[in-house]
């Protein structure tokens, strides 16, 4: 699906998880999930249940990978090297997330993009049988199964927490 057309963020998120065949639903709440604690108090579920989507450039900008955490964990960027097989990781800036993928820090979402990054799903996420996902803004956030979410990234499962 070509999604270089959406100029809208949500609406590329929605747009994709239509066409990937998901039934997730976007909500829109007028308090910011900027922060997994946003997230947390708006959404009305755990931290271990946001889920974390960050954004690493590979091998100096070769590629762009996404580690997708319980909002709880913090990432291991060795383990994200190795699960790559990459010689260098480094966690996008805020203008190069923006760059890359039109998406602000806050809302950077595990869809949506004009090319899917390489997506590493955190073990711990599949613990749990929803998690609460960014969908292009911080406004915006759908639900959706970790299994369901691996489908549609098309993503690994890996240890990548420290």
């Amino acid at each position: 699906m070509d999604l270089s057309a959406i100029t809208d963020p949500v609406g590329r998120v929605a747009a994709f998880l239509r066409h990937s065949g998901s039934e997730s639903k976007i909500f829109h709440t007028e308090d910011t999930i900027f922060t997994v604690e946003d997230a947390s108090r708006a959404v009305g579920a755990p931290p271990e249940e946001i889920l974390k989507s960050l954004l690493f450039s590979v091998n100096d900008g070769e590629y762009w990978a996404l580690a997708l955490m319980s909002g709880s964990n913090k990432v291991n960027d060795k383990k994200i090297r190795r699960a790559l097989d990459a010689r260098k990781v480094r966690m996008g800036t805020a203008e190069a997330i923006k760059s890359f993928s039109g998406f602000e820090p806050g809302g950077v979402p595990p869809v949506g993009y004009i090319v899917q990054p390489r997506s590493l799903l955190d073990l711990d996420i599949f613990n749990y049988g929803t998690v609460w996902a960014a969908a292009g803004s911080d406004h915006d956030f759908f639900p959706i199964s970790p299994e369901e979410l691996l489908r549609i990234t098309s993503g690994t499962r890996e240890d990548i927490k420290k």
